[in-house]
């Protein structure tokens, strides 16, 4: 599966346009985890719970989308954004989106003279 944050593909045309898709997954922080984020905020640094949490998020997002597209026989989405957003206290939402299409690669972009 293509995925993009442009309105295109480089060297692909796009020969569909199927539907939006998208993932989300709402995840809590763990209090062990807050409690040392606090201490780091305190003497400065990454909070690397955090970033891990949120690449984990990210990833489990990512992954609904792409199945979402790929049962409507998509090759790939294009358009894709992220937004975050805050549900509950400590809880946030993580949410992607993006157009599923049919694409195809351009032979000629592959045949270009230098």
């Amino acid at each position: 599966m293509q995925l993009s944050n442009l309105e295109h593909l480089p060297n692909y045309t796009i020969t569909e346009r199927l539907d939006v898709v998208y993932g989300s997954t709402v995840r809590s922080k763990h209090v062990g985890k807050d409690i040392f984020a606090g201490l780091k905020n305190i003497v400065g640094g990454e909070l690397t719970s955090y970033t891990e949490l949120l690449e984990e998020s990210r990833q489990e997002a990512i992954d609904r989308m792409i199945a979402k597209a790929q049962t409507m026989g998509a090759d790939a989405i294009v358009g894709i954004r992220f937004s975050t957003s805050s549900i509950a206290q400590g809880a946030s939402e993580l949410f992607v989106y993006g157009t599923a299409v049919k694409a195809v690669p351009n032979h000629t972009a592959n045949h270009l003279q230098p």
